[in-house]
Order: structure tokens, then sequence, then C-alpha cells
């Protein structure tokens, strides 16, 4: 008789079976949420396994390092964090690796700290076959709670930057061969080796929600980040909050010079690790924050239906019939 696998369910089903031993809804977003009588904290945990996301061709230590925290301070900003207190580090190696190879990685976890907060709590080492970098980071929530489930049918789906260039600077850096007949942009292949070596976040995005907010009663709002693609994070968004979610094609942000084709538009929607803030807010909400925010798009709305996605042409639909990213 066959025996499940990992590579058989799936991580969203592996997610859910783990959290029948956890209180409820403790799975349903990214980070946990910690209250105590002054301010309420938020964990999130993110591993980087060798081979699976990274690996000497594709990315030195330091941008590893860089690229270890800022995938994490993600999570936090998506869940409402106001401020990162730290990380701990635990660190799995091969007893061959050099200690230059360490070092680099620190000095990117550094570099990461100084810019967006927080400084290195601690952590443990142990010796293993492949490298494994797994951070947790700690920070307070706001005033603002960022939830996956907090969607309403109605509001508007924005989202903080251009999606796929991550995907295509992994693409580069494994010296993938492209289609002959077209060339890429000199500045495009360094924008994307950019975008994924050294990912960025928002940390002005929660001051910006909060100074283009007229209604003072909202506390609560949908969002999730793209770590695993745009596709995955509206997928997300759209179960936890039990709605239909409609894409306009021709609002997503794209780069002016990002090639077309449905193959181009599969590395847009679900190529991962771009790390760019996709949420929904009332349309008021929503144009006010546009017009404080050019780096902030609406590509959508949520609607009353099952939990799904689709676009406003319906002839763009059948992009959805890929599979995003397993990491199984």
């Amino acid at each position: 008789m066959h025996k499940e696998t990992l590579e058989d369910i799936g991580e969203k089903e592996l997610i859910n079976r783990l959290g029948k031993f956890m209180p409820k809804n403790q799975v349903s977003d990214d980070c946990a949420l910690i209250k105590s009588k002054n301010e309420n904290l938020l964990v999130n945990t993110d591993s980087l396994v060798e081979n699976v996301h990274f690996n000497d061709i594709t990315i030195c230590p330091q941008d590893l390092g860089w690229k270890a925290v800022v995938s994490n301070i993600s999570d936090l900003l998506s869940s409402g964090s106001k401020k990162t207190i730290g990380i701990t580090i635990s660190l799995i190696l091969p007893a061959r690796t050099e200690w230059i190879w360490v070092e680099e990685l620190y000095k990117g976890i550094n570099k990461a700290l100084k810019k967006y907060g927080g400084i290195i709590l601690g952590g443990d080492c142990s010796k293993g076959g492949e490298k494994i970098i797994s951070v947790t980071a700690f920070g307070i929530q706001g005033e603002l709670e960022l939830r996956r489930n907090a969607c309403k049918s109605g509001d508007i789906i924005l989202t903080t930057g251009i999606h796929g260039l991550s995907k295509l600077g992994f693409l580069i850096q494994n010296k993938f061969n492209f289609d002959n007949q077209f060339s890429l942009d000199e500045r495009l292949i360094n924008k994307s080796i950019e975008h994924f070596c050294r990912p960025k976040v928002y940390p002005n995005f929660l001051n910006n929600l909060l100074k283009s907010r007229s209604n003072k009663k909202i506390r609560r709002i949908g969002c999730t980040d793209s770590s695993d693609g745009l596709f995955q994070a509206l997928q997300d968004l759209s179960i936890a909050s039990n709605c239909k979610a409609i894409i306009n094609y021709e609002q997503m942000p794209k780069d002016k010079d990002w090639p077309k084709g449905d193959k181009w538009d599969e590395y847009y929607l679900f190529g991962g690790e771009d790390y760019e803030l996709v949420f929904s807010l009332p349309k008021k909400w929503a144009k006010s924050l546009s017009r404080l925010d050019k780096d902030i798009y609406e590509i959508g709305f949520f609607a009353d239906g099952e939990p799904s996605i689709e676009f406003k042409n319906n002839k763009k639909n059948k992009l959805f019939n890929k599979m995003p990213f397993k990491h199984f």
C-alpha cells in the first residue's frame, strides 16, 4: 500500500495538518502573534537550504546573509510589524565549510539589520551534510493588524511593486538559455540580478498606510507577501478571506523592458522571492494611499464568491492552470 509522502500532499496541506497540533488559527499567517501586557510580539522563521534555495553559483554568501534577513522582515511587515527587535540564527554546515564563507554570510546579515533594524540575539550551530540557514525574527505588532483573512468583498487589491524580477535574476545567475529570438536589455538584467541577490522591503509602508487612513476605526486589513509568487499570495488571501480575487491584467506593474508572452507571464505570476506586499483596502483608502505612495499599484479587487483567482480578461485565465512553486 502506498504511503503518503510530503511530495503527495504538498506544503500547504502539510502546514494544515501540523496546525492540528497547535492553537486554533496559529498557522493562518506566516508570523505568530504573542500577546503581552504592553506591546504584542510577532515571530517569524524562514529557512534557506542549499541546492533548494541557493548554491555557490547563484548567490554569494554576503548576499545570502542579506536575503536571509530580508525574507523574515518581509513576513513581519506583512503582519503589521512596526519595529524589528532582532533575530536568532541557526546554522547547519558541513565540516569542510571555509570560515571565510561564514564570515561573509554574517557581514550580509549585519548589513541588512543595519538598514532595516534589529540585532543578532543568538542562535545555534550544528554539523550537517549541506548548508542550511534558519533565521527567526522578532518584531513588535503595530497599530494596524495585517492578516491574510482580513480581505473583504469590494476591497481593492494592491501591491508594492513589480513581480518576476527575482525569478529572472535567478535564471540569469543559473546561465539559463533564453530564446535566441530576443535579447534582454542590460538594464533589466542588472536590475533582476539585484532583485534576486539583494531584495528590498518597504519600512515606510505602515506609516503610509496610517497617513492615508481616513476611517480610524479600521484596525485590520488583508495582507501577505509574494515570497512564493504573486499567484500564491493572491490565492492565500482569497482562501483565508473566503472571497474571489478579480485581477486586471493590464494593471499589473511590469518593467518597461519586460518581454511579452505566456512564458514571461508565468515568470511574473509564479516566480517568487520578490518579497513585495500584496494587500487589500477599501476603495477610498486605496485611492488615498496610491496618491501618497507612487510605488503602490492597484491590480484588481475582491468580490463575493468561492475562493479563486480570475482575470477580468477571461482569455488570460489559462495562465492560472500553471503550478506555483512547490517546496516538496
